[in-house]
């Protein structure tokens, strides 16, 4: 049994939000997927969390932060992880950013391949892959903020072939201006935005430009003192916090 160590939250993302919920999810020694929920008020709950893991080379565990209060629901934003036993320490389980790519990736190869659980992921590589974000295999942008890769159509490529760095390139991306309805309802633009990313350097907007967001495949999401902008194609939602 171990207990996992939910790590350290990028400050603006409470100041702004406040402390989130956390989804937590993991595979039992019966390969099945469990999951449970820690909020706020569980810190005593947390520090008695045991989790059973199977004993295989490598098994995720990943772990959402989410803001209901918001309307902010897991997967919005991204999450923390583990992989067992890579980052056990006696009988605790260290979660962190870093290895949530990890733990993304490993269940985007679960998938993308139509045959058994362990077949690749637990398998794969992984301490090889960890060294790629600290050597030069990488374009820089990526090893600053893996989020820019597109991690599924990175794992069926792999599951479907090999795995292959050379497919670990920033996601395409269209800029798009604040649209005028969505610019009325803020009267100062000046000041940062956060993505959801905790590797994501923040937009900064001087007031002087007309507002420009790189847009992804999907959903899209700021955050900032003056509110929230949720952008998926060509709808745009903004929210006060």
């Amino acid at each position: 049994m171990y207990t996992p160590e939910l790590p350290k939250l990028p400050e603006t993302w409470v100041s702004l939000l406040g402390e989130p919920n956390w989804q937590i999810e993991w595979l039992n020694p019966g390969g099945h997927k469990q999951s449970a929920i820690i909020t706020p008020n569980d810190s005593s709950v947390q520090s008695k969390m045991e989790i059973e893991l199977p004993v295989t080379f490598a098994n995720p565990v990943i772990a959402w932060p989410y803001w209901s209060i918001h309307n902010l629901v897991p997967g919005h934003f991204k999450p923390a992880g583990a992989l067992f036993p890579i980052d056990a320490r006696n009988s605790s389980l260290y979660l962190s950013w870093e290895a949530g790519v990890d733990a993304f990736f490993y269940w985007e190869l679960v998938n993308a391949n139509e045959n058994n659980l362990s077949k690749i992921p637990a398998y794969f590589d992984w301490p090889r892959f960890r060294e790629l974000f600290t050597g030069e295999a990488l374009s820089e942008a990526v090893r600053e903020n893996p989020w820019l890769v597109n991690w599924r159509s990175a794992a069926e490529k792999t599951i479907s072939g090999n795995f292959d760095t050379r497919r670990l390139i920033p996601e395409e991306t269209e800029l798009k201006t604040i649209p005028s309805h969505i610019y009325a309802q803020i009267d100062n633009w000046t000041g940062l935005w956060y993505g959801t990313s905790p590797f994501e350097k923040p937009l900064t907007f001087t007031g002087e430009e007309n507002p420009a967001f790189k847009i992804r495949p999907g959903i899209n999401i700021w955050i900032s003192e003056k509110g929230i902008i949720r952008v998926s194609g060509n709808a745009w939602v903004f929210n006060e916090i």
